[in-house]
């Protein structure tokens, strides 16, 4: 029972397992809009009425629904998240560090994957209204149709995109100094005949490690060779297999990403050629698969984890009243282990 006005005498149900607004509106005996100013802490309410509608709503056991809370207050908490693939280890890393970041500031993520410059822009005209903010990461997406879909209200952090001229925080990865950095890497521990696997062509990461392999391989006097992939474990295992069969072999092949490294090292020790000793085998990211196989895999750490967890801190201080339109470059450091030591090289390997 809940103490009524003067007067006035209120009957409350029993706890009730699905108590709605309307049902503590009529219990209260006021509107449902009194219950959402009094639920909801508006100072336009008096205190006794607030105390009033609190007590019936805990009589009934009424929880708010807060995707309903959320509308009435213009705000969602919840930030969406757009990239090219929700699988792999890569995009894993990256949403561990989002997600950690995010539930240690009661902020909550809503995923999509893009496919191709056509879904993508359907995901960001259905990510409208839904989510306060968003974090993009679209090395695939044309820059033009980027700009035009992005919704110019929504407060956007870019990770990996084309060059655009947006009034975004964005983040990007030297690419063409990684991977000038692995093939120098690679150089110093005696190699020369040095094949790069590249990823799929028109991404902007795998256009900018190509062209920091072929500088540094025109640097030293050294004749380039590309392979292309996708990223994909599977694409590795095919070049490798082409390389096995060459007449002439590479002494080293350099992927543009991780898994295409793990899956050729993986096929040329099933042929018999030994990691490093035949051929040296070297990566791009630094996922955390890269040092848990045998050999450990050289590559180049961008801190996957560490982007996507600044990226939800970017985000947060934007919704807080900050402004942020800088770009952050990130540069790759390289991560020496023993898929590339020098057959004279001795010792521990990070």
């Amino acid at each position: 029972m809940v103490q009524a006005w003067p007067n006035e005498r209120l009957e409350i149900a029993p706890l009730m397992a699905h108590a709605t607004i309307r049902d503590v509106a009529r219990a209260a005996n006021v509107s449902i809009a009194t219950v959402s100013r009094a639920l909801n802490g508006h100072g336009n309410v008096r205190a006794n009425l607030r105390e009033r509608v609190q007590s019936v709503a805990a009589a009934l056991g009424y929880v708010p629904h807060t995707g309903a809370r959320s509308l009435s207050l213009a705000q969602t908490n919840a930030i969406g998240v757009m990239l090219p693939d929700l699988h792999g280890e890569f995009y894993s890393e990256a949403l561990r560090g989002m997600d950690g970041e995010a539930s240690a500031r009661g902020l909550q993520l809503l995923l999509s994957n893009m496919h191709g410059d056509r879904r993508g822009t359907e995901t960001l005209q259905f990510m409208r209204g839904r989510v306060d903010a968003l974090i993009l990461m679209a090395p695939d997406i044309d820059p033009e149709r980027l700009l035009t879909h992005l919704p110019t209200s929504l407060p956007t952090v870019l990770i990996s995109c084309p060059d655009v001229a947006a009034d975004h925080p964005q983040f990007r990865i030297d690419n063409a100094a990684g991977a000038d950095a692995m093939v120098e890497h690679l150089i110093a521990s005696g190699r020369r005949r040095i094949v790069h696997l590249s990823g799929p062509r028109g991404n902007r990461d795998a256009e900018e490690r190509i062209a920091g392999y072929r500088e540094a391989m025109a640097r030293h006097g050294l004749s380039p060779r590309i392979l292309t992939g996708n990223f994909e474990e599977e694409t590795g295992t095919a070049a490798a297999l082409q390389l096995i069969a060459d007449a002439e072999r590479a002494d080293a092949l350099f992927a543009a990403n991780d898994m295409m490294a793990i899956g050729a090292m993986v096929a040329f020790q099933r042929a018999g050629l030994a990691v490093p000793d035949d051929i040296a085998v070297a990566g791009f990211d630094d996922i955390p698969l890269a040092r848990f196989v045998t050999p450990a895999l050289s590559t180049m750490r961008v801190g996957i984890a560490e982007i996507g967890a600044e990226a939800v801190s970017r985000i947060a201080a934007i919704l807080a009243g900050e402004t942020d339109t800088d770009v952050r470059r990130i540069v790759p450091q390289i991560i020496a282990r023993a898929s590339t030591l020098a057959k004279t090289e001795k010792g521990l390997q990070l």
